[in-house]
């Protein structure tokens, strides 16, 4: 679990990366002066003369979103902008139209018409996705502004947080935002790159579902920050939008199906995974209309997608209910990397079901969101990936255990005969080959039993490690032992015998060995097998000559046996 100083600094983190917003707020996105509009549907026999004239049949008090879809005029309330002097910008939220055109009376009389349709809404998107059209600068105050807009989908509004501001300010909150997306977008790719490298190597499916899910953030963060206009000037505005819908929902399941491998194996039952499949087909039943058959029903689509969406966010509530009857180790992680992200990216649905009124940052609050979660969620990973190293660790290290406790004598603690034969078998060069075998050991065990018998054993192994330090000791039988060692500073069996009669045994025990030794090269199994028998023959030939003795050959038929 993590500790209180840990949560505590995650706790600050989360806090300054959602005031972030806040402070920029003043000096980008939606800045300038904020203009009150009324909306009046199009009919034939309408005009901007007309409008601008008289502006009368103009609704100020029905939110815009209420009218559906089609063609409006929008007129500002009257205004008194000087631009003889400073350079100003109305500035518009983007959104699903055909066509808009701009329509700017001044004291003068002199009307201004800009025009803009699905190209020229491109060529004029800044970051934050705000329309921004500049007015020239005119002797005469500007007294109104009045937009004519067709073919509106009018899923948030016909026109949305209409403001005027200066060239200056425009030019801020375009390196605000700037500033913020790119660091938003330098996040995502410097962990996309590290988590990527994590799962070629870890192979673990909750990682490769993270890579999707920042290779989604990254492009929804290209195309509804605007920038995506910027690197393609001649794409149209709505298929921008588009590209919009399609992303964010990918990202999103995406981010289900990371949430789903992330926890142990076993939590996430299989009627779940069946549920989270559903929740994930659901999502893709509008975006997939959207992409194809908008604006055709768009209200109905954008609804559709947004409870969807909605749902797909609820999906999390059942994971985190399954983790904690669980116990899963990761469930604390999980709660801090996603609480704030799921918070947000609920009121964001919620605004695009008409439950919450319109807010730049809100709108926004979805890049937010997933770059607060893709930190958060790399804290995770990297606390999932500590455990899974720690589990690794232990692991190797019962593997060592277990493959020591195989390769050794279970009462001497020495090598077993399998790996003696293993290590000893292809040494390079002649090797000495001594069998010690303790002399009438019979007799010990009727004396002091068969547990003193074994601690005789032990005393035994005990000295030929302290003979034989450098070289292979092994006990290879019952009371038979043998050691390998480099002919070239051969061991002295002499004084390996020597050590054993002084040996202080159990219950002052006098107990002897006879030795048989003999040297040859160790190559091959077939050397072993020469070099043992040669041994086992001086061996014999020690116990018939009176035992407590050592007797030498070579590798061959003919034993040379050489008295102690």
């Amino acid at each position: 679990m993590l500790s209180p100083r840990c949560l505590a600094f995650i706790g600050l983190f989360i806090a300054a990366i959602t005031l972030m917003p806040g402070v920029a707020q003043a000096k980008a996105g939606t800045i300038g002066e904020r203009l009150a509009v009324c909306v009046r549907r199009d009919a034939p026999g309408l005009s901007a003369g007309k409008m601008l004239a008289a502006p009368v049949g103009f609704d100020c008090r029905t939110p815009q979103r209420h009218f559906g879809p089609g063609d409006y005029w929008v007129v500002s309330r009257a205004l008194d902008v000087e631009l003889q002097d400073v350079r100003r910008t109305v500035r518009v939220c983007s959104v699903w139209q055909q066509r808009m055109t701009l329509y700017a009376r001044f004291a003068d009389g002199t009307t201004l018409r800009i025009p803009v349709d699905q190209h020229a809404a491109t060529r004029n998107l800044q970051l934050g996705a705000i329309i921004q059209l500049y007015l020239p600068q005119h002797p005469a105050k500007l007294q109104r502004l009045l937009w004519h807009v067709q073919g509106s989908a009018n899923v948030r509004g016909i026109i949305l947080a209409p403001r005027v501001a200066t060239a200056i300010e425009a030019a801020s909150s375009n390196m605000v935002m700037a500033a913020i997306y790119a660091g938003f977008a330098g996040v995502c790719a410097a962990l996309l790159l590290y988590n990527f490298a994590l799962a070629r190597a870890l192979q673990h499916a909750f990682l490769r579902y993270y890579c999707l899910m920042m290779v989604g953030m990254l492009l929804y963060t290209l195309s509804s920050s605007g920038a995506l206009a910027w690197l393609l000037p001649g794409i149209e505005n709505n298929l921008r939008l588009r590209i919009n819908y399609v992303v964010l929902a990918a990202t999103g399941i995406a981010a289900l199906f990371f949430l789903r491998h992330f926890f142990e194996e076993g939590v996430i039952p299989r009627a779940l995974d069946r549920v989270i499949l559903l929740a994930c087909g659901v999502m893709l039943v509008p975006t997939l209309l959207v992409a194809t058959v908008a604006p055709w029903q768009m209200q109905v689509l954008d609804r559709a997608y947004s409870l969807a969406f909605m749902a797909l966010i609820m999906m999390s509530v059942p994971m985190i209910v399954c983790a904690w009857r669980k116990r899963s180790q990761f469930l604390s992680m999980f709660a801090i990397a996603w609480a704030t992200p799921v918070i947000l990216a609920t009121a964001r649905a919620a605004h695009g079901l008409g439950l919450l009124s319109y807010s730049f940052w809100l709108d926004n609050s979805t890049i937010l969101s997933m770059a607060l979660e893709a930190l958060l969620s790399s804290l995770a990973i990297a606390y999932r990936i500590l455990l899974i190293t720690r589990e690794r660790d232990a692991a190797r290290e019962q593997e060592v255990v277990a493959r020591m406790l195989a390769d050794a004598d279970p009462l001497t603690g020495l090598m077993n005969r399998r790996s003696f034969l293993r290590d000893a078998i292809g040494r390079v060069g002649d090797q000495q080959l001594l069998l010690v075998d303790l002399d009438n050991f019979k007799r010990v065990n009727d004396t002091i039993g068969h547990d003193g018998g074994d601690d005789v054993l032990r005393v035994v192994a005990r000295c030929l490690r302290g003979a034989a330090p450098n070289a292979l000791v092994a006990r290879i039988g019952g009371e038979e032992f043998a050691i390998v060692s480099a002919a070239g500073g051969a061991l002295d069996a002499k004084d390996v015998l020597a050590q054993l009669r002084t040996a202080h045994m159990p219950f002052d025990l006098t107990v002897t060995a006879s030795v048989g030794a003999c040297i040859g090269p160790l190559a091959r199994e077939a050397d072993w097998k020469a070099m043992y028998c040669a041994a086992d023959r001086a061996l014999f030939e020690a116990k018939a000559a009176g035992r407590d003795r050592v007797r030498q050959a070579i590798p061959s038929i003919f034993a040379v046996p050489v008295a102690a």
